[in-house]
């Protein structure tokens, strides 16, 4: 079986580099940042990102920019009320069709298992994904240079009435992640790239 492959249009790339240049980003120096997930339970915690991105920022220099769809609003704007580095919000920013392309510019993607996650490794990137009850072993990232991080299992409930187990789907074991597990493989997985090249052409 062959490892998705996604390769942007040249016009895809044009709109995505506009998008880095309006907001001062140069490509291969920002870690892209995807906080949504289908389910709540999916989607690790907001203010722990917050905290995962104020050490990263303040550790390798690299800017943070959050991508997302509109309806994702609401999880970011609580990562922005409690972050205290500079957080770039490209939430609602570029349609699906150039998120590739934007992907393709950074250093390393960071995010819960969605499509954004699968994407960015389709397009070439690093990738660190957060998973749950999920298992990487059949959901993560192909193809690329990744770090999965989950709970050890088996876990004690944390969800409350929103834990619907054993469904993966609907489980809250991501919740569980502590900030520095998280920052402790995105800067492994950036030393063990460090010699990535500009991914501008």
């Amino acid at each position: 079986m062959r490892d998705p492959d996604i390769q942007p249009l040249p016009l895809e790339t044009t709109k995505a580099l506009a998008l880095l240049d309006k907001f001062h980003l140069r490509p291969n120096a920002f870690v892209a940042v995807h906080a949504g997930a289908s389910f709540p339970g999916r989607r690790w915690q907001p203010e722990r990102f917050a905290a995962a991105i104020d050490r990263i920022s303040a550790e390798t220099g690299l800017d943070v920019p959050l991508v997302g769809s509109p309806d994702e609003n609401e999880v970011v704007e609580k990562i922005l009320a409690a972050a205290k580095t500079r957080i770039v919000n490209l939430v609602g920013a570029l349609p699906l069709e150039t998120l590739p392309a934007l992907f393709k510019q950074a250093r390393l993607f960071l995010g819960n298992d969605s499509g954004p996650m699968h994407m960015a490794a389709a397009v070439g990137t690093p990738v660190v994904g957060l998973f749950g009850l999920q298992s990487p072993v059949h959901w993560g990232p192909v193809g690329v240079p990744s770090i999965a991080v989950s709970p050890a299992m088996p876990c004690d409930c944390v969800g409350g009435d929103l834990c619907e187990r054993p469904d993966p789907n609907k489980a809250c074991c991501v919740w569980r992640l502590e900030a520095d597990t998280v920052v402790d493989a995105v800067l492994q997985l950036l030393a063990r790239t460090e010699m990535a090249p500009e991914a501008v052409v």
